[in-house]
């Protein structure tokens, strides 16, 4: 059974099909905001194979249900990210595993870089960023 009015046109009715399913969740997603924990830190990564990674160039690993989130706040699956180094926040698990990941723009990164001692703190900087991703 066709429920559209017969005098809206195709194209019309799949622009108006577009604003009434794709719309209200590209507006859930752009409210989104990510908050910085207090403890994480800036680094290189670069998985080996999974879970064995090198992070600032030091071999390290991923613990087991380490979560990775690129610029979007989506997860990515590490073996995506093989022999790929990317800049990242990143957070150890109780036993030093590193268990939480967060990619960085190139720009993030600079940003992040550009901090001095008399400058905003690490955390601040970290915070803003995550923040800015709204």
């Amino acid at each position: 059974m066709n429920r559209w009015p017969q005098w809206l046109p195709l194209p019309q009715r799949l622009i108006a099909l577009f604003f009434l399913t794709a719309l209200p969740a590209l507006v859930a997603a752009q409210s989104m905001v990510r908050e910085a924990p207090a403890d994480v830190r800036p680094g290189q990564m670069r998985v080996i194979q999974a879970p064995v990674i090198e992070m600032d160039g030091k071999s390290d690993r991923l613990s087991p249900g380490a979560r990775i989130r690129n610029p979007q706040n989506m997860q990515v699956l590490s073996g995506a990210l093989t022999d790929q180094t990317h800049p990242v926040l990143f957070r150890r698990d109780s036993m030093g595993l590193v268990h939480e990941v967060w990619l960085l723009t190139p720009q993030e990164a600079a940003r992040l870089g550009a901090g001095n001692a008399s400058g905003p703190s690490l955390l601040d900087l970290i915070a803003q960023l995550l923040a800015a991703r709204r």
